[in-house]
């Protein structure tokens, strides 16, 4: 039984380690001559695997049913576009007004 536990406590550190390189290579990126379309290509991708590792380790879900990583993240990606499709005419209209500032 020990053993198992073990084993648990070793995959939360290689997930926080893995996530904490990850974080890393991100903020070097954003300090890099990279230009902005590739920045925001790897910084997508890698907050796209961040969120796996979140959610399949300390959420638990690699264990579980297809049926329900499904409706999780059916309903993160739905929730994210609600928020985006919320968000962006603000964003688009204090763009436009400090745009003749």
């Amino acid at each position: 039984m020990s053993g198992t536990v073990g084993a648990g406590v070793r995959g939360y550190w290689i997930t926080w380690a893995a996530l904490l390189a990850i974080t890393v290579v991100m903020l070097w990126l954003d300090g890099a001559d990279v230009s902005r379309g590739l920045l925001l290509t790897i910084l997508l991708a890698a907050m796209t695997v961040k969120a796996t590792l979140i959610a399949g380790h300390f959420m638990h879900l690699w264990h579980e049913r297809p049926g329900l990583i499904l409706t999780v993240v059916a309903g993160l990606f739905l929730m994210g576009a609600i928020l985006y499709a919320l968000i962006v005419p603000d964003a688009l209209r204090i763009h436009d007004m400090t745009a003749g500032q």
